[in-house]
């Protein structure tokens, strides 16, 4: 958010009003009422999540880990990389450590930055760290309390594939992998 002249500014629009409406450990919503440069008034409603990470996990052999996860948003179990919020303190690289030990029980001694996605830009402001995870070792995983994951091993093309057919349709998974596909590809240096 800019500021001119003690007013308060988002891009073109400027703030007249914004308004908290509801917040928990994960989220907060709020409503902005704006004007635009032409004068006209309208309003925003902008949802803020906690930071995210998704990670690929993947045996020297290309073998990925994936997760099955009933995901009650959609009312349906998912198939996707592993993904979780980053906690206060955390780098993304520290949660994404945690989450692959606490879903998948490995640890990795290789990160590959695979960029930052924004999956809703128009009213969803949630960034999301995606890493590829490679130098896998196992860890006596325990699963956290009311968690139901099912972990699913698989070729890397499966994986790719399991994307293109629409089977995979986790966004930041989709775009992590199909990045994956293409840091692959490319020829050695």
């Amino acid at each position: 958010m800019g500021t001119r002249r003690g007013e308060r500014y988002i891009g073109p629009y400027e703030i007249l009003m914004s308004h908290p409406v509801y917040e928990n450990a994960w989220l907060k919503l709020r409503e902005d009422r704006v004007k635009h440069r032409d004068g006209r008034e309208s309003t925003f409603t902008v949802v803020t999540m906690k930071l995210g990470v998704t990670v690929l996990p993947m045996e020297d052999d290309g073998t990925v880990h994936l997760v099955r996860e009933f995901k009650y948003g959609v009312g349906e179990a998912t198939l996707e990389a592993v993904s979780g919020g980053i906690e206060s303190g955390e780098t993304p690289e520290q949660a994404g450590l945690r989450e692959i030990g606490e879903e998948v029980g490995l640890v990795a001694a290789e990160w590959v930055d695979m960029g930052v996605i924004n999956p809703f830009t128009t009213l969803v402001h949630s960034p999301n760290h995606l890493f590829l995870a490679r130098k896998l070792s196992r860890l006596n995983r325990t699963a956290l309390a009311g968690e139901h994951i099912e972990v699913v091993k698989m070729p890397f093309d499966d994986a790719v594939q399991a994307v293109l057919r629409g089977e995979i349709t986790h966004g930041a998974s989709c775009v992590l992998i199909l990045k994956t596909r293409e840091l692959l590809q490319r020829p050695r240096r």
